[in-house]
Parts: C-alpha cells; structure tokens; sequence
C-alpha cells in the first residue's frame, strides 16, 4: 500500500466536506480508481454532473496514470469561465493574490521601448448575470497548479506572437461589483500581435487554469462553469 494527499476544490471541496485527506491505496492505482474509490468513501462526489480532470503535482494528467508513493493527488471541476519571471523572456509577473489588482503597474510591467502597443484586459464583477441581481464574486484557486498553468499560457503566447512582454495577475477571495477579478497585459510592437495574445490568454485561462468562480446573488449563490451546481440546487438560498 502507497500513501496519497488526496485534494478537493470547489463544488467538490463542498461536496465532500473537506479541503484534503490522506488515504493508501496499491501500488498501480490510476487516479480514475482514485476517484471512483472517492465517490463511494463521499457519496455526494457521485451527484457531480460535470467532467472531473485529474492532476498529480501540479500537472495535469490521464486517467490511467499511476501515481507514486508521497504524490499530492487532486481533482479538478471545470474552471471558471508567488510569482516568477518564469523561463522565457517575455513572460513577467504572474500572480495571484487577495490585494486588489493595480492595472496601470501590470501596463508598467510589460512596457518597453521595443513595444508599438499594449493591449489589457480587465475582467470586473458586473451586477446583473443571467437574470440574477449579482452582490459579490468569490475566486477559489489551487494556487500552486493556477501558477504554473499561467505561466504555461504566457509562455505559448510568446511561441505563436512575436510579443514584448505579457503579464498576468488574478485574484482570490471576494470581489465586489466594479472591482477586477483579473487582469493580463500584452506589449508587442505591433498592435495585432498584442491584440491576439491577449485574447489567447484570457480565453486560454478561462479554460484550463484552476481557478473557480462562486457567484453571490439576490437569493443564494451557484459556481458558475460547474453544471452540478444551478438555482434550484443552491447552497444557503433564502
């Protein structure tokens, strides 16, 4: 038997009661036995209609692999909708933080005499969303993996647009109507170049990096991009 740190995020955090745990298994156990063994241990997990990812250290992997004595299994819902330079030139800060996000630093950051443009985006809680009167947003993230996956993201930027410099930043924790969830901005010397990887990197991000998204509103709260969750399921309404 081999020891594992078995990790849960959102609506399966929820679900099963608990951030993480530790469990043993036989050696040769794929994550996707992991997971069945996890939804008979938590039933609830078995309520979960969306697709489940698997990742081991921080990388994402396939359902038949085998992790190893000592690994930090986790399981992934569907995204939402410390930093370093990282390994490539072009690539500067990416963070993730609870402090509100300064976007005229982030323009700072990328900004060289070698750039024709800069192009940001700012992601912001709107008040309204899908009929609902919104009050506030609450960011969940498996740090660690959301920082490398970023990091990934800005540096195939860089691979497929002659950029400058991109830098990314995200928050965590409550955000109010009108505050900036999230934030990317992209220097290139032309204004196309900056355009399309900014883009890239907003909708890339959206995809795959681990961070989840609850929404508040008038009358309960719901993940949004999780399908498990929905107006008639929602936790606390009133």
């Amino acid at each position: 038997m081999i020891c594992f740190t078995i990790k849960f995020f959102a609506t399966l955090r929820e679900r099963a009661g608990q951030p993480e745990l530790i469990r043993e298994f036989p050696e040769g156990t794929s994550v996707a036995e992991i997971w069945r063994a996890m939804v008979r241990e938590f039933p609830a997990l078995g309520g979960h209609r969306d697709s489940v990812g698997f990742a081991v250290n921080q990388e994402y992997v396939e359902a038949n692999f085998q992790p190893r004595a000592g690994d930090e299994v986790a399981f992934i819902p569907p995204v939402s909708g410390g930093s370093g330079a990282g390994d490539a030139p072009w690539i500067g800060p990416i963070t993730i933080g609870s402090a509100p996000i300064d976007v005229a630093a982030l323009e700072s950051a990328v900004a060289s005499p070698a750039a024709g443009a800069i192009v940001t985006f700012a992601g912001t809680t709107r008040q309204t969303n899908a009929g609902r009167t919104v009050t506030r947003l609450e960011y969940e993230a498996y740090e660690p993996m959301a920082l490398g996956e970023m990091r990934k993201l800005a540096r195939e930027a860089g691979v497929r647009w002659p950029i400058v410099r991109i830098a990314i930043a995200h928050r965590v924790g409550v955000i109010e109507i009108g505050e900036t969830s999230v934030a990317i901005a992209v220097a290139a010397a032309h204004r196309g170049e900056a355009f399309e990887a900014c883009r890239f990197a907003i909708d890339r991000l959206k995809e795959v990096v681990p961070i989840w998204k609850k929404e508040h509103f008038e009358g309960g709260e719901i993940w949004i991009g999780c399908q498990t969750s929905h107006p008639s399921e929602i936790s606390g309404s009133r």
